[in-house]
């Protein structure tokens, strides 16, 4: 299953808005397409998030890597709902630090946390034929790990949902200062995607943090702002940006692994 089979092949996704929908304004239960063309800049994230449990469940999930947006999501999930419903992917070269803090969030909200792993068969093969540091070669390697241990557990982690929720943010990465709040996702048959978080600042998440007294993962104690995988992520230098630290030896414009597609990528 490839990336472009997964994203590109299916189509849209049948997402139904709820019944009456239509005559209520985004923020007040309103219809799936308002959501999708408001401008919800001034909506708090919990009305967003609240909105696309109501409208979703049982069928939607936090994907989480649990960097420090996710753990706040999690957080603001449990208040909302307290059935949570959060997946992850386990590349199997993520950080200590990443286990670590899953397993204190388990025990703090009480919740399953459904692990992806990528297939034995082609992490054997991508090992074999291309080495165990082929990421670092080049864009087209690193991209093709990164499918092979990411994109394509992803979309086996989101069949059967109608709507998923991450934790990214606008002022993380210049190839995501575009990003909405409500979108459809092309990298997913056009399921529904959720960013209750797009407009926060950095600030804003640790606010949040430090509130709630929320687990995190101690590596960005440690100056790690964005954490993957372990030999794909360093910690940031004064004056870098949030996400210098992953792939640092690649451009920014190429800095995604594929789970997030733009509507023009995905076009």
């Amino acid at each position: 299953m490839t990336e472009t089979a997964e994203g590109k092949g299916g189509g849209e996704r049948g997402v139904v808005a709820p019944e009456g929908a239509a005559t209520r304004r985004p923020g007040e239960g309103g219809g799936l397409e308002e959501w999708l063309e408001a401008d919800l800049g001034k909506r708090p994230a919990e009305e967003i998030l609240g909105w696309a449990i109501r409208t979703f469940r049982p069928r939607i999930a936090l994907a989480s890597s649990f960097g420090v947006e996710d753990v706040v999501l999690i957080d603001m999930w449990s208040r909302i709902q307290g059935d949570v419903r959060v997946l992850t992917l386990d590349t199997g070269r993520l950080p200590e630090e990443t286990y670590e803090v899953m397993d204190r969030i388990r025990e703090r909200y009480g919740i399953a946390i459904s692990s992806y792993f990528p297939e034995t068969a082609a992490v054997e093969a991508l090992e074999q034929e291309r080495g165990f540091y082929s990421f670092r070669r080049s864009v087209e390697e690193r991209k093709h790990c990164c499918g092979v241990r990411k994109v394509k557990p992803l979309g086996r982690a989101l069949a059967g949902l109608d709507a998923w929720v991450t934790g990214l943010r606008r002022e993380q990465a210049e190839t995501r200062s575009a990003l909405t709040h409500v979108e459809r996702d092309p990298g997913h048959g056009g399921m529904i995607k959720v960013n209750p978080l797009a407009d926060w600042s950095t600030e804003q998440v640790w606010s949040y943090v430090r509130t709630h007294e929320v687990p995190y993962n101690h590596l960005h104690d440690r100056g790690y702002p964005s954490i993957g995988c372990a030999p794909c992520t360093r910690a940031i230098l004064p004056g870098e940006d949030l996400r210098a630290g992953r792939w640092w030896w690649e451009r920014p414009q190429t800095k995604e692994c594929g789970l997030h597609l733009t509507p023009r990528e995905g076009a």
